[in-house]
């Protein structure tokens, strides 16, 4: 029984940790000797027996051309060969749908910019995403919160911050007196990274220009980074949340009319992993009510 206990909770373990995928029908021991290959009887076994030794460059044949792979046949959430490209009602039929700045600044409205990157073809992460996760709550709030990226249950359902994470983070707005009828999320990623790996420096870049330009167009009162990436990203910050939650900072672009009062706080991933942090980040979600209603409306 103990047995099985253990196995549950390493298994626990991996999903936590991220582990959603098998990559083999059966386990294999990588840690394991290979077996030695059959020498003449009576010699001793000397070391490296039964390694096939790796070819000499000379001695390495071409492979033959591959063949072109078929392409994926389309399904729910992704995008096929010979499926109709997303909507370009407001693109130019000739547009460079790798433009990220561009495609961002032609958006006028939240269904625009939805539209833009469903057209954008500048990240590869839109090709292993099953959904484009955009936002959620309500685009009139008074207060947006970003975050990182999506992960398994925010990829599967097409919102952000619906997992444990995101149960988590509504019961920390809720203990201010906000729900997702008050505030709008969205993150720094609009698809989720395989394995929920942290962004790469250059996913980040590519999907900078929308969530700027996703800020612009909601127009919040009160700006809160929800993470590390986030904060770092939008406040051109180097120093982690550790040093970033707590203080104030102005978050300006091109196209604002005004700066916005913008803050970090812990991700709920992370309040999860060290419960003894909560005490802060209830500091800090004291802090942002406070600003929030010194704001005007």
């Amino acid at each position: 029984m103990a047995e099985s206990a253990d196995k549950l909770a390493l298994l626990r373990w991996q999903i936590e940790a991220g582990a959603d995928e098998a990559i083999g029908e059966t386990p294999l021991d990588r840690f394991a000797a290979p077996a030695p290959t059959a020498h003449d009887p009576g010699s001793p076994v000397k070391p490296g027996a039964g390694v096939t030794p790796l070819p000499t460059p000379s001695s390495v044949t071409p492979p033959p051309e591959a063949a072109t792979p078929a392409a994926p046949a389309a399904g729910p959430g992704r995008k096929g060969v010979e499926e109709a490209p997303a909507p370009d009602f407001f693109i130019d039929a000739g547009a460079d749908k790798t433009n990220a700045h561009a495609l961002a600044a032609a958006a006028n409205s939240l269904d625009e910019l939805r539209a833009a990157l469903s057209a954008f073809e500048g990240c590869a992460l839109k090709h292993t995403a099953t959904n484009l996760v955009f936002g959620d709550g309500n685009p009139e709030a008074r207060i947006m919160l970003v975050g990182e990226a999506p992960g398994a249950d925010e990829d599967r359902l097409g919102r952000p911050f619906v997992g444990v994470s995101g149960r988590l983070l509504d019961a920390m707005l809720a203990a201010i007196g906000l729900d997702r009828s008050c505030v709008y999320i969205t993150n720094i990623l609009f698809w989720r990274p395989p394995g929920n790996r942290n962004p790469t420096a250059g996913e980040v870049a590519a999907c900078l220009p929308f969530i700027e330009r996703l800020i612009e167009l909601v127009d919040p009162a009160v700006l809160v980074m929800v993470g590390g990436t986030a904060a770092k990203t939008l406040l051109g910050q180097s120093d982690g949340i550790m040093k970033l939650r707590g203080r104030w900072f102005n978050y300006e672009s091109a196209r604002m009319t005004r700066p916005i009062p913008a803050t970090g706080i812990f991700h709920p991933a992370y309040l999860l992993r060290s419960p003894a942090q909560k005490r802060t980040a209830w500091t800090d979600l004291l802090a942002i009510k406070r600003k929030l209603e010194a704001s005007p409306e």
